[in-house]
């Protein structure tokens, strides 16, 4: 895997996206920043770290649609690899937030941002940008954030982390034509914040409502069930849950 290192960017996801479109950029190459001033977390949201404390990141993966049928799917082993990794260097509880969050002790330390374009019939080329709060230690007007320093009180090495969550990214990238789809779905919903549980969730227009998680489809859909009995598919923009 090829490593670029950078002091200061606006997006490694930006910078990584624009290097692919003006010359052949071999697979897995990792873009990496001490600093982000333009990052992007889901729906638009800006991903704001402490200057040279967090582990800002974007890798290319150029993936063959045979192997990969649901693009969701990719989102899911990318959340299942940073929660490998981690767990091999932390005694922390990690847990994946639908859709795009990661958890540790039910604070956010960690998001996912994947954009997709279709180069062909047989290929999909994903940017996938991941930011994991490591050593910052504050986080103002953020209650429900924290870091691995700030709940394990202790200082990590921020490379340490990369080459772990990299390495586990590959890996579990190449056996996906051999164990399938469904052996990482298996693993996804175990780790799943709030599966089973009532939880409050709220929709577009600040509607409140409570409901129980069943499931994330492949299509990338929260599947919850409400106080009637009845289940309902939810797209990433249409709600989200409530801590």
């Amino acid at each position: 895997m090829k490593i670029i290192k950078l002091n200061a960017i606006d997006s490694t996801n930006t910078f990584l996206k624009q290097l692919a479109a003006d010359e052949l950029v071999e697979n897995f190459t990792i873009v990496v920043a001490e600093s982000q001033t333009n990052g992007k977390g889901q729906r638009g949201s800006d991903w704001v770290v402490e200057s040279g404390k967090n582990l800002t990141f974007s890798v290319l993966y150029r993936n063959n649609t045979n192997y990969l049928k649901s693009l969701f799917t990719l989102n899911c082993i990318v959340a299942i690899s940073i929660v490998e990794a981690l767990q091999s260097e932390s005694k922390l509880i990690f847990q994946i937030k639908w859709p795009n969050d990661i958890l540790a002790e039910n604070k956010k330390i960690g998001g996912i941002l994947i954009e997709n374009s279709i180069k062909n019939q047989e290929e999909v080329q994903s940017i996938i940008g991941i930011g994991i709060n490591v050593n910052q230690t504050q986080f103002e007007h953020l209650p429900q954030a924290a870091s691995l320093a700030l709940l394990e009180n202790t200082i990590f090495d921020k490379m340490i982390l990369l080459e772990k969550i990299t390495n586990q990214l590959k890996f579990n990238l190449e056996r996906l034509g051999r164990v399938g789809e469904d052996f990482y779905w298996n693993l996804y919903h175990q780790k799943l914040f709030k599966k089973d549980v009532v939880s409050t969730f709220e929709n577009t227009i600040g509607n409140r409502f409570v409901g129980k998680i069943i499931r994330v489809s492949k299509e990338g859909k929260l599947e919850v069930l409400l106080d009637d009995d009845i289940q309902a598919s939810f797209d990433i923009k249409e709600i989200k849950m409530l801590y």
